[in-house]
């Protein structure tokens, strides 16, 4: 199947953005909308970081592996998703690259290395379902991200 790619433009740094997405926990604030649950294990950060979550997406819910495979700061994340036991299985990869005004690019690529024949008989609908949730992670990640940093910038109440 082939892969979907999603991204979004903020004012952070990549450096910013990289501290974020490296912390598995922060990734629950921006995907909530359809992945629920979450159980975490492993480091808080960086690789072996896991989670394990249930996705509702297109009417269905199944529990989702999701570990960090590859972390290389301050560019690149790469997850491994497993699902349907283990019928299905995709690498979630974030790159973070400096933008021409200063900020971050942001783009996600979902790619499937194994689907069930469900997700290959439908693939142009189960790429949209993902597009669009997609869409709104990405999205939802710039909010998320903005609230932070006005959060690191407002002085501690004495």
């Amino acid at each position: 199947m082939r892969s979907v790619i999603v991204s979004t433009d903020v004012a952070q740094a990549p450096e910013q953005v990289y501290d974020f997405l490296d912390v598995m926990a922060h990734h629950e604030r921006f995907t909530d909308h359809y992945l629920t649950d979450w159980r975490y294990s492993g480091p808080a950060r960086g690789v072996g970081s896991r989670a394990t979550v249930t996705a509702t997406l297109g009417g269905r819910r199944t529990d989702v592996t999701i570990e960090v495979v590859e972390a290389r700061a301050p560019r690149r994340i790469v997850e491994r998703n497993t699902s349907a036991a283990g019928r299905r299985q995709a690498n979630g990869t974030y790159l973070v690259e400096r933008s021409a005004t200063g900020g971050s690019r942001i783009s996600f690529t979902y790619s499937w290395t194994r689907a069930p024949l469900s997700d290959r008989l439908f693939a142009p609908a189960v790429r949209a379902v993902m597009r669009r949730a997609n869409r709104t992670v990405m999205r939802r990640l710039a909010e998320a991200l903005a609230q932070e940093a006005a959060r690191s910038e407002t002085p501690p109440v004495p």
